[in-house]
């Protein structure tokens, strides 16, 4: 799934070869005897990273992984790990990992993140464990491909000519050869089997006989995975915007470019309900002709000199994702249309982080499964989406991914999610229905292919991996299974097994009481913004 171009403080979304398709076949384990467990050397972590200051009170290692799990005894890699141990040993309920999403998003954070946002009592009861999976940030070695490669200003998602679209296909070619050149023998090992994997090997190394889990984003589908390989070792599980196994993952990439101009749309109509306040427009249509006209502009003349319209695209792809952006982002366009200041806009262009959360992103997504051979399959769907009235994000997201089809592994059969869910215990599933990046069937197939789960429905909720983030609805029930395993009893047929509205004061931000708004509390407020 795609993932957020801006660093925010939780998820984000989103994005080969024989040995993996092997690996990927190799037998579950069971429950693995503590007492053979490896120990993890603890010591201080890093500030330095995603999400630092919630590692202040957290504790730090690595654990050495195979390369390849088909090969236990060659070639090893280790994964970074973070741990907030449990302090209410009267109520232990084990250890709880985290992932943030991606693929590509570093979680060792998580450890703190989890403690802050579950409720004290709760967060209590478990060892906290983060960690950034393979090729990510901390874990060594970390996937570095071309590290200036999204700085501005980029070309032209739209291309205009045949020209401009050979200009991409160049660039995305570039960027996966650099990749093969340095990480070559680790490329085809970047399968979510094999970070699955990894977490067992967190598992052992922990000297646990079972974990829970909770995964956000592409987490939900690193979760399926994993309880589809080790289903004995999973205790409780949370799984917030879930992917649709069905659609990993180029069908994935076209069904969430329709959400997302769904949800570009919706915040375009909020936008002209403020028109007093912004001078965008009285109508949402009247809103997204405005911003079309200054994303042609910018690619005459950029904004502030690095804003051109990719920039502003993926600046403003972040209210489609994350209704905590409307007000900012408003704004931002607000003070550029109005004023023309560039400022407030270009306090979210991104330049000069690096590449390792995209770099894993294609890594992991060209290994996990097929993609189309022949591009003229890409081309012709980016256009016909376009041409339908997609137009906000069916040419972003083809480029987003096109290194993909330039990539130096490829990727074999897709893995087959919940072939043993009938063995996994009770868990719970949280869908938000107007998420764009994890669209709202992701929820209902999951339950499908896990007899055990049970579906939160939020209804409207348009932000995407929403627990956690003010909902009391939601949290709490998420608080209460956390706690003693309580959940909602299965309903019969298709649908959600319990519901919770979409809180409208998050739903749909009230500008007027924006400074209100900013002191709120949440995992995806915004990290050092308004």
């Amino acid at each position: 799934m795609k993932r957020l171009v801006l660093i925010v403080a939780a998820t984000a979304v989103g994005v080969g070869g024989t040995a993996v398709a092997v690996s990927a076949g190799v037998r579950p384990e069971s429950t693995a005897n503590p007492a053979a467990a490896s120990k993890i050397a603890w010591s201080k972590c890093p500030t330095d990273v995603t999400g630092g200051s919630y590692l202040q009170n957290a504790e730090c290692g690595q654990v050495q992984v195979p390369l390849d799990h088909a090969n236990p005894n060659g070639r090893k890699i280790s994964v970074a790990v973070s741990r907030v141990k449990a302090t209410d040993k009267a109520n232990y309920q084990g250890v709880l990992i985290g992932n943030p999403g991606g693929p590509g998003g570093s979680g060792l954070y998580l450890s703190g993140g989890l403690a802050s946002w579950l409720p004290k009592e709760v967060a209590a009861r478990y060892d906290i464990i983060g960690f950034d999976p393979r090729g990510v940030e901390s874990s060594k070695p970390a996937i570095s491909c071309f590290p200036t490669y999204s700085d501005p200003v980029r070309p032209d998602y739209v291309p205009r000519s045949v020209r401009e679209e050979k200009r991409w296909l160049a660039r995305s070619k570039k960027y996966a050869d650099t990749c093969a050149q340095k990480f070559g023998w680790l490329l085809p090992h970047m399968r979510t089997t094999s970070s699955a994997r990894d977490i067992d090997s967190i598992r052992k190394a922990l000297g646990a006989q079972q974990i829970s889990y909770y995964g956000f984003s592409y987490g939900t589908y690193l979760g399926a995975t994993y309880a589809s390989l080790f289903p004995r070792n999973v205790k409780r599980m949370v799984w917030d915007g879930n992917v649709d196994s069905r659609n990993v993952w180029y069908t994935g990439q076209l069904r969430q470019n329709e959400a997302f101009e769904r949800n570009m749309k919706l915040w375009w109509a909020w936008t002209a309900k403020y028109n007093a306040l912004y001078k965008l427009g009285a109508t949402g249509q009247a809103v997204e002709a405005n911003y079309y006209k200054v994303r042609a502009a910018a690619k005459k003349s950029p904004i502030g000199g690095k804003i051109g319209p990719s920039e502003l695209d993926d600046i403003v792809l972040n209210a489609g994702y994350n209704t905590t952006y409307y007000i900012p982002f408003a704004q931002a366009l607000s003070a550029w249309v109005t004023k023309k200041d560039p400022a407030p806009l270009l306090e979210w262009v991104s330049a000069g982080g690096g590449d390792n959360g995209f770099a894993v992103y294609n890594a992991v997504q060209a290994v996990d499964a097929p993609w189309p051979p022949k591009w003229r399959t890409w081309h012709n769907d980016a256009v016909r989406q376009y041409k339908s009235g997609i137009r906000f994000n069916s040419w972003s997201n083809t480029w987003y991914n096109a290194p993909i089809f330039y990539w130096g592994a490829k990727g074999g059969k897709a893995f087959s999610i919940g072939d043993k869910g009938k063995a996994v215990p009770r868990f719970l599933l949280v869908q938000s229905t107007l998420d764009a990046a994890t669209p709202y069937p992701g929820g209902p197939q999951m339950r499908k292919l896990f007899p055990s789960a049970t579906l939160l429905a939020e209804k409207g909720g348009k932000t995407h991996s929403n627990t956690l983030n003010g909902n009391a609805c939601l949290d709490d029930k998420v608080a209460a299974y956390l706690a003693d395993g309580t959940l909602a009893p299965r309903k019969p047929g298709q649908g959600a097994d319990a519901v919770c509205d979409a809180v409208p004061a998050l739903n749909d931000p009230d500008p007027r009481a924006a400074k209100a708004a900013r002191s709120g509390k949440g995992k995806d407020v915004p990290i050092g913004r308004p």
